[in-house]
C-alpha cells in the first residue's frame, strides 16, 4: 500500500493511506512511500522513492504532468515553513503536522504519492539500495541527537573578529545535518542550518561537549593508502602506516612526517614520479583496474565520471568513504539499545557519545570497526570530556 509520511522523527507518528491521515497508530500492509522515517525503522519490506532516484527531491522528480498541482502545493509547504521561522518555532522540538491544517496536510500526501508512485515505477532499483537504506536510518538518527556545545569555552578568543563571527554563526545550531548525496564521491557533506563539524577550524572544537560521560573517536589509520593496498591485494601493516613506508619504502631516509607528505604529494599528482612510493603503491595498477578512460568503477560498484586527473582520486576517496560509511552503519547498529551512540563522524572518523556503563563492549566496538570489507584496518582510538581535548587510548 502506498503511504507518506509528514515528519521524520520518531516520536512524530502520522501517516496519510488510503485517503484518511491516521495519528500514533501504523496502518498494516504499507509498501511504498517517498522518503524514511524514523518510526518506520522496523518494518522491512518497504520501498523508499528517494533512495531510487538518488537523494533527488520531490521538485526535482515531479513529472510535467503533476507540476501545476505539485507547485500549488508546494507553495504552500514553504508558507508554512515561512511562519514557523518567523514564530521561532524550533521544528525538531516539534511534530510538523501538528502546525498545519489536515486539509494540507491530505493534499500534499496525495500530490506526493503520485510523485513517489512515478519514481518507483521508472526507476530502477539501486544495487546498493540496501546499504542506502540503512545509511538513511543511521544518519536520522543522528540528525536528532542534539549535540552538547559550550560556547563559554571561546571566551578568552573573543578578541578576534573570527572567534566572534563563528560564535555568533552557530551558537544555535545543536545539529549535525549530513547529505549523503551531495558529493560524487560519496564523502559526506551537511546540509544547511547543520552545525558545521566538517569545516569548523580545529581550534573550535572544544565547544563540543558529551551529554554521556566522554566522547571515544574510532580513526582509521592512513585509510587511503591503505585502500589502496586492500585495492593491490596487498597485506595490512599492523603497525601505523607512516611508520611502516619510513621503513619499508624509504628505507629509513626520511622522518615521519616527512614520508607522510612526501607519499601524499605523490599519490594524487598524475604527474608526479616517485618511483620508491609507486613500488609500494602501484597507481597504474589500481587505475587499469578500475578506470576505463572515461569511468572510475570501484570495488562497491560506484560509477563515476573521471577523466586521467580526477580518476585515482576518486577511486581511492570513493572507496574509502563507502567503507567508512559501512563500518559506521555497523557501530550504529551494535549500539542499538544502549546508553552510549554515535555523535557524529568527520570523513573517517567516529564520534561516539560514550557512557561508562557500556565499557563492557569497548574492545567489541574496536574490532569490529577494524574489520572492514577490504580486510583488518589499523584502528587509532581517542577519548576526551570535550572534542578538542582527546586523548589516544591504548585498546587491545
Amino acid at each position: 500500500m502506498l503511504f507518506q509520511t509528514f515528519d521524520e522523527k520518531e516520536k512524530c507518528v502520522a501517516i496519510y493511506a488510503n485517503d484518511k491521515i491516521h495519528f500514533k497508530k501504523i496502518p498494516k500492509n504499507l509498501t511504498e512511500t517517498w522518503s524514511y522515517s524514523a518510526f518506520l525503522k522496523d518494518y522491512k519490506d518497504i520501498e523508499y522513492a528517494q533512495i531510487y532516484c538518488a537523494g533527488k527531491t520531490l521538485d526535482e522528480m515531479c513529472p510535467e504532468y503533476l507540476r501545476k498541482e505539485w507547485e500549488k502545493v508546494n507553495s504552500r509547504l514553504k508558507a508554512f515553513y515561512r511562519s514557523c521561522s518567523e514564530a521561532k518555532l524550533d521544528l525538531s522540538q516539534h511534530c510538523f503536522f501538528e502546525l498545519v491544517p489536515q486539509t494540507f496536510l491530505k493534499d500534499y500526501a496525495k500530490v506526493k504519492n503520485a510523485i513517489a508512485k512515478y519514481v518507483l515505477v521508472g526507476h530502477k532499483k539501486p544495487e546498493n539500495y540496501d546499504f542506502s537504506l540503512s545509511l538513511v536510518k543511521t544518519l536520522t538518527d543522528m540528525k536528532y541527537k542534539k549535540l552538547n556545545t559550550d560556547f563559554n569555552s571561546l571566551n578568552d578568543s573573543l578578541h578576534k573578529f573570527k572567534v566572534r563571527r563563528f560564535v555568533k554563526k552557530n551558537k544555535h545550531l545543536n545539529h549535525v545535518k549530513y547529505d549523503m548525496y551531495k558529493t560524487k564521491t560519496g564523502r559526506l557533506s551537511t546540509l544547511p542550518e547543520s552545525f558545521p563539524i566538517l569545516t569548523m577550524d580545529k581550534n573550535y572544537r572544544r565547544v563540543l561537549r558529551p551529554n554521556n560521560d566522554w566522547f571515544l573517536e574510532f580513526d582509521f589509520n592512513a585509510m587511503e593508502l591503505r585502500v589502496m593496498l586492500a585495492l593491490l591485494s596487498k597485506d595490512q601493516p599492523t603497525e601505523d602506516l607512516h611508520e611502516w613506508n619510513v621503513k619499508n619504502v624509504y628505507k629509513n631516509s626520511l622522518s615521519r612526517e616527512e614520508a607522510k607528505k612526501r607519499i601524499f604529494a605523490w599519490l594524487y599528482n598524475p604527474g608526479s614520479r616517485d618511483p620508491l612510493s609507486n613500488s609500494a603503491y602501484n597507481r597504474d595498477e589500481i587505475l587499469k583496474k578500475h578506470w576505463d578512460g572515461t569511468r572510475v568503477k570501484t570495488c562497491f560498484n560506484k560509477e563515476i565520471e573521471a577523466d586521467s586527473h580526477h580518476a585515482l582520486n576518486y577511486i581511492i576517496q570513493s572507496t574509502a568513504a563507502d567503507l567508512f560509511l559501512q563500518q559506521m552503519v555497523k557501530i550504529f547498529n551494535k549500539l542499538d539499545g544502549k546508553k552510549s551512540y554515535i555523535s557524529f563522524c568527520m570523513h573517517d572518523s567516529l564520534i561516539m557519545d560514550f557512557s561508562e556503563e557500556d565499557q563492557f563492549i569497548l574492545n567489541e566496538l574496536k574490532k569490529d570497526f577494524a574489520k572492514t570489507e577490504l580486510g583488518k584496518f589499523r584502528v587509532n582510538v581517542s577519548a576526551g570530556k570535550n572534542y578538542g581535548d582527546m586523548k589516544k587510548l591504548l585498546i587491545y
